[in-house]
């Protein structure tokens, strides 16, 4: 009796350990969904779609971008924690989806420590302070001048966590008090500053920095403690002269709790490849955006960091959560 039942617990064991040994060799077998939670012609949206046209060439399979804007990220964030954990949907994450929201938020509809999967860190990217060309404010300090002369009347566009807490850090800092006009997406704020619906708007350099360098915005200051060689402009304390002042944006990849490790291991893989390749390193340089593999558990780590980095910068801007 012993015997057969051995023989039986083996056998089980056996076929339990089948599927995980065939996906790792079998995935993926059909196109994957990368969700990118904020909308066409977004940063986020350029990096994601800057991994996906590498899938074919190193999985085998296309990548689909979805785009599920609003809410700062979360209905995206929220479709994928809830999402069937086969490796098949991914999320293109961001410092507001996976390290901001919790603080930003009294309650998620997604646990972010439990909900997630990390699997790789995509890039990183300073954001540009600009202002509609008609200001008559050439310099930083000019255009604080201008803010604390009207307190409250100077309008600035948000269409993201990362715009919203680096303009309200900065009035803090600065002293002076800014009305926010909220977007669902970066190319209609964008498209208001150029026609002076609103006078500021803090964005990364993938949406920022054509539009500057074509004169149709001005571009006062970069948010990072270094300058970027890819423009021309001071830091925020530089021009400012706000010692310690600094908020980058950053992406990352992230799927449902309960993907195979198999899986999680075949995609970062992947992306770290494309994350090294030229002509992705190219493409996102020249938004801005700068490539650094991580180990999914480097990531984590990462986004453990980010979390408490962000939770601080929300509290010391003032902003209360929804």
């Amino acid at each position: 009796m012993f015997c057969i039942r051995h023989t039986f617990f083996r056998v089980a064991m056996i076929a339990m350990a089948v599927p995980s040994s065939v996906l790792a060799q079998t995935y993926p077998a059909k196109p994957i969904r990368v969700v990118v939670p904020f909308a066409a012609g977004s940063a986020t949206d350029t990096v994601g779609r800057s991994y996906t046209a590498k899938f074919n060439e190193l999985l085998g399979q296309s990548g689909v971008i979805d785009n599920r804007p609003g809410a700062n990220g979360l209905i995206g964030a929220e479709a994928v924690a809830k999402a069937v954990p086969d490796g098949y949907t991914i999320l293109c994450g961001t410092n507001s989806t996976n390290a901001a929201l919790v603080s930003l938020y009294k309650k998620l509809p997604y646990d972010q420590e439990k909900d997630f999967m990390p699997i790789a860190f995509l890039g990183s990217v300073p954001l540009i302070v600009a202002v509609n060309n008609s200001l008559p404010a050439k310099t930083l300090k000019e255009m604080i001048a201008l803010a604390k002369a009207k307190p409250g009347e100077f309008l600035y566009a948000s269409a993201s966590t990362s715009q919203r807490v680096s303009t309200e850090m900065f009035a803090n800092m600065a002293g002076i008090k800014l009305t926010m006009v909220p977007y669902k997406s970066s190319p209609h704020a964008i498209t208001d500053l150029i026609a002076g619906q609103v006078m500021m708007f803090t964005a990364d350099l993938a949406v920022t920095m054509p539009q500057v360098k074509a004169g149709k915005i001005r571009g006062l200051a970069v948010t990072s403690l270094k300058r970027t060689a890819l423009i021309d402009l001071p830091t925020v304390e530089e021009a400012g002269g706000l010692k310690g002042y600094e908020l980058i944006a950053w992406f990352a990849a992230y799927a449902p709790r309960g993907t195979p490790q198999a899986v999680i291991e075949r995609l970062n893989t992947a992306l770290n490849q494309a994350a090294n390749s030229k002509d992705v390193k190219d493409r996102l340089i020249a938004f801005g955006v700068e490539t650094s593999p991580h180990t999914p558990a480097q990531l984590a780590e990462r986004t453990r960091v980010e979390t408490v980095k962000w939770a601080k910068a929300i509290k010391d801007a003032g902003i209360q959560p929804e």
